[in-house]
């Protein structure tokens, strides 16, 4: 078993558990609540502030030439046409540009965003591209799998949204970045794999709750 499909397996519980979570069916079927929906819009905008970051760094860090063009390849079609979307969403739901930028990150959000970063800063190269898969590789299956459920007609928002993640463009950066993290585990020796497993790990756990965060409305007490 390669590195890829070993930490898959020891994680498919919790992936599973992501694409059945409420929000994620909600938005497959069309009826999740509007303001749950907004609410993780904002809070997306903002982690992917600090995903961005991330992606940076890693295209600093990367010892082979082609990873860092991709990273820089990721960061731009991260901050220009992910983010845009979230952008035209918060229009649509009469969100202005200055409340979408002053939103505050939720716990969830600042714990995911916040591991990120740290990894970034003190983990190998390895272990920081382990912990960005989850993201990208799970809005992927997220897309794939309501998208072969067939498109909410009744939500078109919705629509939009499922049609980004499960396109041909997303695919290609998804699978991308699961072979380069695969590559990199399986030429690791057993301690760099054991902690790529772990950032791996945690981040999958990071993106369930993120969904818990966004259903529940997650905010800071007081």
């Amino acid at each position: 078993m390669g590195f890829i499909a070993d930490i898959e397996s020891q994680s498919r519980c919790m992936r599973q558990a992501i694409l059945s979570h409420p929000f994620v069916t909600g938005v497959g079927d069309g009826t999740l609540p509007v303001e749950k929906f907004k609410h993780y819009v904002t809070q997306d905008y903002v982690y992917l502030i600090d995903y961005s970051r991330a992606l940076a760094l890693a295209s600093a860090r990367a010892p082979r030439l082609d990873d860092m063009s991709w990273f820089a390849g990721l960061l731009d079609e991260t901050l220009n046409v992910e983010m845009a979307l979230h952008r035209s969403f918060c229009q649509e739901f009469g969100i202005s540009s200055q409340e979408l930028e002053a939103t505050v990150a939720s716990p969830g959000t600042a714990a995911y965003t916040g591991f990120l970063l740290k990894t970034a800063d003190e983990g190998s190269f390895g272990e920081l591209v382990a912990s960005l898969l989850p993201c990208q590789w799970g809005y992927w299956e997220i897309g794939d799998h309501l998208m072969r459920q067939g498109l909410p007609k009744q939500a078109p928002l919705y629509a939009k949204w499922i049609e980004m993640y499960s396109s041909e463009e997303f695919s290609a950066l998804a699978h991308h970045i699961r072979e380069m993290a695969g590559r990199i585990g399986d030429e690791a020796g057993p301690d760099e794999q054991a902690a790529m497993g772990q950032a791996y790990q945690t981040s999958v756990q990071l993106e369930h709750g993120f969904w818990d965060m966004a259903y529940h409305l997650e905010g800071w007490e007081g």
